[in-house]
This record gives C-alpha cells, structure tokens and sequence, in this order.
C-alpha cells in the first residue's frame, strides 16, 4: 500500500483524475465517511450529533489554492454564515474553525490573506468560537507562521498547527509553546522532498515524540492529533508526567476515522476533537486520507468492489 502513496499524491493534483473520481456514482458513499455532506446545513447536522456525544469538534470549509480574489472572499463569507450558524445553535463551547489559508488568498497577495484571516476571526469572536489556522505543503509554513502571529495581536486565542514530519517542528514546537498557546501537533500528509521532512515512518514517529514532550511541558494547550494507538498513549504518559489535568489539552481525530476510539477517550473524561470538514471542494482532502493511512484506501476499494 505505501507503494500508492506517490501515486495517490499525484492524483491529488491530477484534473484528470479529480474529474474521473467525481463523477463516478461509486465515489460518493465512501467520501461521505471523510466529510459531513457538502452543505453547511450537513455541517451542523453532523456537529449536533458530535457533541451530544461527548466530542468537540473543528469544522473546515473544504477548499484551498484559491486562484482569485472572489473565490477567497466566497470563502470567507461561508466561514461566516457557518460561525453564525454555529453561534445560533449554541454550538460554539464545543466547536470552532478549522482555516488553509491558501483558501482565503495565500497564493494571491499576504495582504489579502491577512485581511481575510481577520475577517474570519472577527466573526468566530463574535459567535464566541476559536480558530486554527491549518498548515499545508512546506512552502507556505513561514507566510503562515506569520499570519498566525500577526492575529494573535489581536485573537491570541488562534490555533496553529505543526507538522512532525518537517524537520523544523521541534524548534517550532520550542518557540510556540508559549502560555495561551494552542497547537496542533500532526504527522503530515503532504508529499515532501526528503530535504525538508523525515520520510521513514519510525523518524516521523520520534519527531512526533520530541515535539510533543516539548510541548506537554510548555505552556501553551497541546492538541494532540493522531490515530495512531501508541502516540495516544504516549501523550496520556507525558500529560501525566507534566502534571497536565484532562481539560489542559486535547487530542483530536478526523471524521470517519477511528470513531470507536473517539468515543472511547470522549467517555473516559478526556477533551476529544473531531475534525469534520464538509462542502463541494472535497476531492484533494480526500486523496490526502486516502494517500496518508493503507486502511483508508483498503476501505475505498472494498466499497468499490461491494458496490459492482
């Protein structure tokens, strides 16, 4: 299966090959595992159900290299509406934002994207909700680094996600564990050169576990993000080791993936976090899920054969 994951990530940027897997009626119920529905109405829908679980929850607006500046703005008033929409419900205690900001101007002009970022903040403080700027290809780590830290001037409460497989993170992970400071840690799913990111999967694995003791041990709010049993565990001992009580850090989980084992920490008095993206834009973030675990795509090609 690790054989695939070129080839996966090749597809993710294939016109071709998007419009062959979009428009095949064989598609859509295995995509549904990943994404709430293509609606913002899918989207609270399915964070109802999530929080009366139990969970939290993060909720992306799919979609990312905006090429226009109407598109991004389009972005940004769906983040709205959802904010709002969230904020009608009650829903914003247990949920907030997910943002690329690729999707709201990054490949346009810094400018626009800040301002754009802003927008979004402006309306998630107003529902009473938080935002996390996600991170993506190696890039544009930089460019978001410092739109995260121009915001928190004014929103100290934004989120940033880290990537272990980088070989920066650790020294990232030092310089953002800072008090307020609230961090996703995740592996990576983006195709790398090895120049830049560890690609044996054991020294991904050890990065992830010096980037997490350093920030169990900071002062920030660590967000643990994996599925991978052993880390979970990991992360309770660190926890514990740093005298971290249950409410002082999170882990989080994609939709559709693991939901027993979400349940289980939800149950057990941990802070679980499910992130549930939802919308039309989804085929790139669904050939990351497939590329990044051989369970996701076994799953996706036993659908397509029960379904003939």
């Amino acid at each position: 299966m690790t054989m695939l994951r070129p080839m996966l990530h090749a597809a993710a940027g294939s016109a071709t090959a998007r419009t062959v897997v979009e428009r095949s009626p064989l598609t859509r119920p295995v995509v549904r595992r990943f994404i709430a529905g293509d609606s913002v109405t899918d989207a609270i829908d399915t964070t109802e159900t999530l929080l009366g679980s139990g969970r939290l929850v993060t909720l992306d607006h799919l979609g990312e290299d905006t090429t226009n500046a109407d598109q991004a703005d389009a972005t940004v008033r769906a983040y709205q509406e959802l904010l709002k929409r969230l904020a009608d419900k009650g829903f914003t205690k247990g949920a907030e934002v997910s943002v690329k900001l690729s999707a709201v101007g990054q490949k346009l002009d810094a400018g626009l994207t800040l301002d754009n970022a802003r927008r979004i903040c402006v309306a998630a403080e107003s529902a009473g909700a938080t935002v996390t700027l996600d991170m993506e290809d190696h890039t544009t780590t930089d460019a978001t680094l410092t739109v995260l830290h121009e915001l928190r001037a004014d929103f100290p409460w934004v989120g940033a996600v880290l990537q272990a497989y980088l070989r920066r993170t650790e020294g990232d992970c030092r310089d953002l564990a800072t008090s307020g400071s609230r961090i996703r840690l995740c592996k990576g799913a983006y195709a790398e050169p090895s120049s830049v990111v560890f690609i044996d999967k054991q020294e991904v694995d050890k990065s992830y576990v010096r980037c997490l003791k350093v920030l169990m041990a900071g002062a920030g709010y660590p967000m643990v993000a994996s599925h991978d049993p052993r880390l979970i565990a990991i992360a309770g001992y660190l926890a514990a080791e740093a005298g971290r009580d249950a409410d002082s850090f999170e882990y989080q989980m994609l939709y559709g993936i693991r939901p027993d084992e979400q349940q289980r920490l939800a149950d057990e008095g941990n802070r679980i976090r499910v992130y549930l993206p939802y919308g039309t834009e989804w085929y790139g973030y669904f050939m990351r899920r497939l590329a990044e675990r051989p369970a996701n795509l076994a799953f996706f090609l036993r659908s397509l054969a029960t379904k003939n």
